[in-house]
């Protein structure tokens, strides 16, 4: 009797843990899963910050240009060229927030180096 109790609890363990490794491994798949899914909103994230730092610098730079045109009577010169210095300055943003391009150190600026 002592057999039968040691050979079904046996069993019952390697049942346990065949359970245990498949259930490990479906819980893998879905961290996997979640990570794949967090990385994507992060993506995105970043994508939606990019693209809004772009256009609110040409948006500026076509609204300034259109007032100094509207009060200076310059038109269409102002707006030309402020639309594009926004253009610039929005490629500018993209690349700092890109990490492209960093922002200079100003104890470098001081003793002159680049």
């Amino acid at each position: 009797m002592a057999d039968d109790r040691e050979e079904s609890l046996e069993k019952r363990r390697t049942q346990l843990g065949a359970e245990l490794a498949t259930k490990r491994v479906e819980a893998g798949k879905e961290e996997a899963i979640e990570a794949s899914a967090e990385a994507s909103r992060k993506g995105y994230a970043q994508a939606m910050k990019l693209s809004s730092e772009f256009i609110s610098a040409i948006v500026v730079g076509a609204l300034l240009g259109y007032l100094l045109d509207r009060f200076v009577g310059t038109a269409p010169w102002g707006l030309i060229v402020l639309l594009l210095l926004g253009f610039c300055a929005g490629v500018l943003n993209v690349l700092r927030a890109a990490g492209k391009v960093s922002n200079p150190d100003p104890a470098e600026r001081q003793n002159g180096r680049k």
